[in-house]
């Protein structure tokens, strides 16, 4: 009670600072935070990079949308996790750990989400994506969100993870609350929503670990009962249980929803993956560089350390804008501008960079990527009733809800 008791007088304490900062003074990182940043923050980080490569705010850190200021910070291992000031997050294992072990618990969990692991996953994830979309209507409204782009990527990590159909919808109840907190919690009730996810995540993942012991199988959560003690501790399991589902889940959600919303606003794009499937993965990098699902991050110093010209003091932090990276327009040639053909799509920081690379990155293009060569060919003709509502917070950049009406290619809105 006394460490819940504590969260709750730092959120309140954090959201007055983020409050007086944004909307009596204008400091631009608080304004993310706010409204401002969860409708359109790409305005704010231009007001950012006008300021200089890494600037200091009124909240006390550091920030930065420089490509190659964001990219250094997160590569040099003199930054680390932890210590985050103003960026509300759930807590979620190896993600707040630092070396040695957030090393030891990445290299468990990296083969799962690898090139090689999901290569064979083609399959799967296709037979999902067109069992969903054959339950969507044509010529009448759905919701693209929560009928297609939320249940495809939890049906397919549920598999990998292990965990049978009887869960999977207790699992995508509390990993959607608890995924909802990447993007910074927003009130007392959004707080006691978490930490009942928590509770919730904790007590079904202690029964499956008990259920693996006895009968394992091969999933993850088998593998990881089976490396207890070894080369994983008992009290990191369920935190790197909630991790696997979160990263396999939330990104992909909000990837496939960015992706379709940013191909509808530029028709010619849609009418073109729709013609050529192929160009799907083009508009899945792209979008990752255009409206990534992960908007910043950020990065303690370790040591003092020398960045754009300005001393970091060893405790300060760094808050990375991936978002205002991804449109540095000295990397990127017109960076406001949706683009398939962009030779370097693919430098953009929509995973972060260094050590803290998304561990699902090919997990989540993947499944994105097979979801919008599906949808496009199922739906060549697909159109927004009304404008989507964008998910709480700023962190995490997707729609909550995306109203949209489709129809085969030949037929006719």
């Amino acid at each position: 009670m006394a460490g819940q008791a504590a969260f709750v007088r730092e959120f309140l304490r954090e959201r007055a600072m983020i409050l007086i900062n944004g909307r009596l003074r204008g400091d631009p990182l608080a304004l993310l935070h706010l409204d401002e940043g969860r409708i359109d923050p790409y305005p704010l980080y231009e007001r950012i990079r006008a300021a200089g490569p890494l600037t200091l705010t009124r909240l006390g850190v550091f920030t930065t949308a420089d490509h190659a200021v964001c990219d250094q910070v997160l590569r040099d291992r003199r930054f680390g996790v932890g210590g985050r000031v103003v960026d509300d997050t759930a807590e979620l294992s190896f993600l707040e750990m630092n070396p040695p072990d957030h090393t030891r618990l990445r290299r468990f969990a990296a083969p799962t989400f690898g090139p090689r692991a999901i290569a064979g996953f083609d399959g799967t994830i296709t037979a999902v994506v067109r069992r969903l979309l054959d339950r969507l209507p044509t010529g009448r409204p759905f919701d693209l969100v929560a009928d297609f782009a939320a249940p495809m990527p939890i049906a397919v990590i549920t598999e990998l993870l292990g965990i049978p159909d009887a869960d999977a919808e207790e699992f995508s109840r509390y990993g959607t609350v608890f995924g909802s907190a990447l993007g910074g919690l927003q009130s007392l009730r959004h707080v006691g929503q978490l930490m009942e996810a928590k509770q919730q995540l904790a007590r079904i993942f202690t029964r499956l670990f008990d259920l693996k012991r006895a009968e394992p199988g091969d999933d993850v959560i088998s593998r990881l009962v089976a490396a207890e003690g070894d080369k994983v501790r008992p009290e990191e399991m369920v935190p790197l249980c909630t991790l696997l589902l979160i990263a396999g889940f939330e990104t992909t959600v909000n990837l496939i929803g960015n992706t379709t919303l940013a191909l509808l606003k530029h028709p010619e794009a849609w009418h073109r993956v729709a013609a050529d499937p192929d160009l799907a993965a083009a508009a899945i990098e792209e979008t990752l560089r255009y409206d990534a699902p992960v908007q910043r991050t950020g990065r303690g110093a370790m040591e003092d350390v020398e960045i754009a010209g300005r001393i970091v003091r060893k405790g300060e932090y760094v808050v990375t804008l991936l978002g205002g990276a991804n449109r540095d327009p000295k990397v990127f040639d017109r960076p406001a501008r949706f683009d398939l053909d962009r030779p370097n799509a693919n430098d953009h920081l929509g995973f972060s960079s260094g050590i803290h690379y998304c561990v699902g990155a090919p997990l989540a293009k993947l499944e994105a990527r097979i979801a919008i060569q599906e949808i496009t060919q199922r739906f060549g003709n697909l159109a927004m009733i009304k404008p989507g509502v964008r998910r709480p917070g700023s962190l995490i950049r997707g729609l909550s809800s995306f109203p949209v009406v489709g129809y085969p290619i030949l037929a006719r809105a």
